[in-house]
């Protein structure tokens, strides 16, 4: 893939990220965070150049698109798109209307398929799994409560190695619903809203998240030869797969921490804990190398689906 090809893929993913126009400045700050990264790893692809033609529209889909030639690179830019407009919950009207826009400028047959996979991954990152009202206690099993934490980072570090486009899309829901059911432990009901509140304050926008994931494997030469997936083996790792563990991992222990704590963290002590056990988790990586390569072989479509659908465990 070449270096415009690269260009013009991420631009239509950050394009997508902007769809809904009603990014707040904190979300426009931390999508060229994501840039500034992604252009520090990547060779001949000036990132930073890219994401200010987007901010000052000098740069709109019929140009990006334009530079897509290949059937499966126009396939993949429409998945990535949808993917983008879906991390964050379902879709909202102007982002329904960006995705026809985009299938329009496409043209040929795009193969939709997907979209039934991505639309109930958005589904369950708008909801957490029903259930009684929790009661205080003073009994949390820690170590279970760990436990799970590290399966469930196995977990999504292992569905960055799956080939289906969308399959990053379902660590967001597991990633809410881990959240969620720490709470519940400590004995604090909380709905989807509070939990992504608790995530982004945190510093991890779901939005961004995904577009980061998505960025790092583009300018990391990690998409394979066949665009419509990611083209990896299970033996392959990626920075992507890192992260996503790490990522998830932070996620849960921060959640002991402050609801353990009694919700007393402010802002910027919550923030800077996460990127202490965020810096912490990227170390033990490696080592849980092995059960995420084990999990990536057992997994599945039909059972990503399933066990988004499941409370922590």
């Amino acid at each position: 893939m070449t270096a415009e090809e690269q260009r013009a893929l991420l631009a239509v993913a950050l394009l997508a990220a902007f769809a809904d126009g009603n990014k707040s400045e904190a979300e426009r700050d931390e999508v060229k965070r994501i840039a500034a990264n992604l252009g520090g790893q990547s060779q001949g692809l000036n990132v930073a150049a890219l994401m200010q033609d987007i901010l000052l529209k000098r740069l709109g889909l019929p140009e990006a698109v334009a530079t897509l030639k290949a059937p499966e690179q126009r396939q993949l830019a429409y998945e990535l798109a949808v993917c983008v407009c879906d991390a964050d919950g379902v879709q909202t009207p102007a982002e329904r209307q960006f995705l026809a826009g985009l299938k329009a400028e496409l043209g040929g047959t795009l193969d939709t398929s997907f979209e039934a996979q991505a639309d109930e991954l958005a589904r369950e990152t708008d909801a957490v799994v029903a259930a009684p009202a929790a009661i205080a206690t003073t009994t949390v099993d820690r170590a279970a409560l760990d436990k799970s934490i590290f399966n469930r980072a196995v977990l999504c570090g292992a569905l960055e190695l799956l080939p289906q486009s969308w399959a990053s899309m379902a660590i967001i829901p597991l990633q809410v619903k881990l959240v969620h059911g720490i709470a519940q432990a400590h004995g604090v009901s909380m709905d989807a809203g509070m939990v992504k509140e608790f995530i982004a304050t945190a510093g991890v926008g779901l939005t961004g998240q995904y577009l980061e994931q998505f960025g790092r494997k583009l300018v990391g030469g990690l998409l394979g030869s066949v665009l419509g997936g990611l083209g990896r083996g299970v033996g392959s790792v990626g920075a992507g797969m890192a992260m996503s563990f790490a990522t998830t991992y932070a996620l849960g222990q921060l959640a002991v921490s402050y609801y353990g704590g009694g919700r007393q963290m402010s802002t910027a002590l919550l923030q800077q804990t996460y990127q202490d056990l965020l810096g912490n988790a990227r170390q033990m990586q490696q080592q849980a190398l092995p059960q995420i390569q084990a999990q990536a072989r057992t997994l599945d479509a039909g059972k990503v689906l399933e066990m988004v659908r499941k409370p922590l465990a």
